[in-house]
């Protein structure tokens, strides 16, 4: 599956989202766009408007288009808001409940461990990124994988870790569960939806 692999720092001073955790410092010091002219305002059309969203919701889950507007058709066809059906699909991927429940910093990082074989679904090995996790399903640490050296690390912070309010971590036993549907209320992206939305409507 292809995903963006240039610099994340540039794309977070771009879209004024802290991808990763090293660029936070980035955007404390240099809150604006990169290039030359970053600092200058920026005059945006309604068609530029509702593509920079798509291109941030992409950057934030690390999607690429193709596989983006799979995910919008798939949440057109639900019932209710259709953002709102988007954000929930995206946020059920494997590689972000595992990113939610703690046991990875980042997405990036989330994506690797699980196509690396580090999880598994229900008592079953699945090392696909974009899985969808449903209400109910475990996702645990596979016991093959416990004693590597990022898991070993990684047990003191867990005891620690804050979750979102939609999945449980039992840090003890190195596995999480789905307790309900995300809702945009607990999902702490600034994401406009309605924007993305409106671009597929065109």
């Amino acid at each position: 599956m292809a995903r963006y692999t240039g610099p994340k720092i540039r794309l977070s001073r771009k879209f004024g989202e802290v991808l990763t955790p090293k660029a936070a410092k980035y955007l404390a010091k240099r809150n604006y766009r990169p290039g030359m002219h970053g600092q200058n305002p920026q005059r945006v059309s309604e068609f530029g408007a509702q593509l920079r969203e798509k291109q941030k919701a992409k950057a934030i889950y690390g999607i690429m288009e193709k596989q983006f507007r799979r995910y919008y058709e798939k949440a057109s066809k639900k019932v209710g808001v259709t953002g709102d059906a988007l954000l929930e699909l995206l946020e059920k991927r494997l590689d972000n409940v595992v990113f939610r429940l703690g046991f990875a910093l980042t997405r990036p990082q989330a994506r690797q461990l699980v196509t690396h074989g580090f999880f598994e679904v229900n008592g079953k090995k699945v090392n696909i990124p974009s899985y969808d996790v449903a209400v109910g399903d475990e996702v645990r640490i596979r016991e093959a994988k416990k004693k590597t050296g990022y898991i070993k690390n990684l047990i003191p912070t867990l005891a620690n870790a804050k979750t979102v309010e939609w999945v449980f971590l039992d840090a003890k036993n190195l596995s999480g569960k789905v307790l309900s549907k995300p809702i945009k209320d607990q999902i702490d992206q600034t994401i406009n939806t309605q924007l993305i939305v409106e671009h597929y409507s065109r």
